[in-house]
């Protein structure tokens, strides 16, 4: 039966809700005993796959499938975030931080059969630079790649034209995972849809049919694992079918029938009906950039100040979790993530504060206009927010905050847009708010996104204070060098409210009793390959 037969045979009022106690995160409620080989992981995913190839994508519904196709030079722990060996048994990086020699492990083969070897590397990290703007994840990873040397057959040097502390992070994602160099005969287009994708990892690409499925298969003799993972040798999983169902309410109601093994996106409304009788959820905040409101500090209003830090201050982010969202995601407390490595508590700073919120806008000669909106000098203190609703509950939450901010005398215009029409908006710096969050655990993400010399969102002019904690935190290996620079740089954008945090992303998975052990890397992508399934 197919998926979307299923949605007519199984309306979400005929689903019985589960209303046992909630078991524990990403375990399941029977024990199933050991691990065992073989078997299908059928997960439902919420949107077509943008781009098959790891170097290419940047969605999720991406992501999770590239990474089990490629291995990466290094594997970041979800808990600590050390860096780790895989491809990589150990690696040196020079004292200014521009050049990285990495020392491959013996063994690796990609699906073809050709050997992990340095110039295989090589060729793959060349390969990412060239596709510019099409890599959307690595090109900023690699915006100061000079090239690779070959020092020896299993030695590999990237070198880099600035410091680039960042890079070992960047190293183990899989936007940075190795590609064969057969694969660069194939267009980035025709690599997008599985074609000449091949790479090292635990799985190989079976098959992509557009809305409908990706299937991948187990890659036969595979025995070169990350040294975080639980088990070595071949992956237990025979095959992946990550079936493509955009309708939240169709994935519920087929993991609840059976016909799924597990579905990602699992909606806040839904969580309580896999919180027991045999189902259970795996959850993760992302890492990185929390949704935030993002000000353009050239546009209209948020010119002023005072006025983003009111708006930050009339943000009651505690009520959008327990309103819109659920108990699995977090009140921003920080504009990185908690998962993120070197992560600032900045919650007293952003506390709901209306009063203060007032204060500031009287301050500033903003008075309540005949309709609660305040107005100086014939001005409506008015800004729009772009979105796109890459995640389910942005409209609801953008509507909350709205009704939140009308209490301080502001009007919040919410504009949809798709995807496409948000990153042109964003590019061309045509906005007044931008809602978005980023993913990635490194805070090298706030020079991305923030820096005058890279995407620089706030458009705030060159040799700012906050380029120099920017710079000097992307130029220090050292953890306690590096914290302050971090700190200071979260605490400059959210005491000028050059973005105001809202709340962290969680990734919500929920499974049946024959899944089990699904897992998340440090990015909050998922890792398939200690996952097995039981029998019926």
């Amino acid at each position: 039966m197919s998926l979307r037969s299923a949605s007519r045979l199984l309306p979400l009022a005929a689903v019985p809700v589960l209303l046992a106690a909630a078991c524990s995160a990403g375990a399941s409620s029977t024990d199933a005993g050991p691990p065992r080989p073989g078997g299908t992981l059928t997960l439902a995913v919420g949107s077509n796959p943008d781009c098959l190839d790891p170097q290419q994508a940047s969605t999720n519904a991406s992501l999770n499938v590239g990474r089990q196709l490629v291995d990466s030079l290094t594997d970041q722990d979800p808990r600590t975030g050390e860096i780790k060996p895989w491809l990589a048994d150990t690696w040196q990086v020079n004292a200014d931080a521009t050049s990285f020699t990495f020392h491959l492990r013996p063994g690796a083969t990609f699906s073809d059969g050709t050997p992990v070897d340095a110039a295989a590397v090589k060729t793959s990290f060349d390969g990412i630079k060239a596709l510019g703007v099409k890599a959307a994840l690595g090109s900023g990873y690699l915006a100061a790649y000079r090239g690779a040397a070959v020092v020896d057959p299993q030695t590999v040097r990237l070198d880099f034209s600035v410091p680039s502390a960042q890079f070992l992070q960047a190293s183990s994602t899989m936007s940075l995972g190795v590609l064969a160099p057969v694969a660069y005969a194939k267009t980035p287009d025709q690599r997008c849809q599985g074609d000449g994708l091949i790479g090292s990892g635990p799985f190989v690409f079976t098959s992509f049919k557009q809305n409908s499925d990706v299937v991948l298969s187990k890659r036969k003799g595979y025995a070169w694992g990350s040294s975080l993972w639980q088990h070595q040798g071949e992956a237990y999983l025979d095959a992946i079918d990550y079936k493509i169902v955009p309708e939240p309410g169709v994935r519920t109601g087929s993991l609840l029938s059976g016909q799924l093994s597990a579905t990602t996106e699992v909606q806040p409304v839904d969580e309580a009906q896999f919180q027991g009788g045999g189902f259970g959820e795996q959850t993760r905040p992302n890492p990185g950039i929390v949704f935030n409101l993002h000000a353009n500090t050239t546009r209209g209003v948020l010119t002023d100040e005072a006025v983003r830090q009111a708006v930050s201050a009339g943000i009651n982010r505690q009520e959008v979790v327990d309103t819109v969202l659920s108990p699995n995601y977090k009140p921003a407390t920080s504009i990185l993530a908690t998962t993120t490595p070197l992560y600032t508590d900045l919650s007293s700073e952003l506390a709901y504060n209306p009063s203060r919120a007032t204060q500031l806008l009287d301050a500033a000669g903003w008075v309540p206009g005949p309709d609660g909106i305040r107005v100086k000098n014939g001005q409506r203190l008015s800004a729009a927010v772009i979105f796109s609703p890459v995640f389910n509950q942005n409209q609801s939450v953008l509507e909350l905050i709205q009704q939140q901010l009308r209490k301080i005398g502001f009007d919040l215009r919410i504009e949809l847009h798709t995807t496409a029409e948000t990153t042109q908006l964003q590019q061309a710096g045509n906005y007044e708010f931008l809602w978005y969050n980023v993913t990635r655990a490194d805070p090298d993400i706030l020079r991305n996104i923030f820096s005058t010399k890279a995407g620089n969102r706030s458009k705030l002019a060159a040799g700012n204070p906050l380029d120099a904690q920017l710079d000097a935190q992307a130029a220090a290996l050292d953890p306690a060098v590096r914290k302050p620079a971090a700190e200071q740089a979260q605490r400059l954008v959210v005491e000028h409210a050059y973005a105001i945090p809202v709340f962290e992303l969680t990734q919500v998975v929920a499974f049946g009793p024959q899944a089990h052990a699904i897992g998340f890397e440090a990015s909050s992508r998922l890792q398939l390959f200690d996952t097995w399934v039981s029998g019926s």
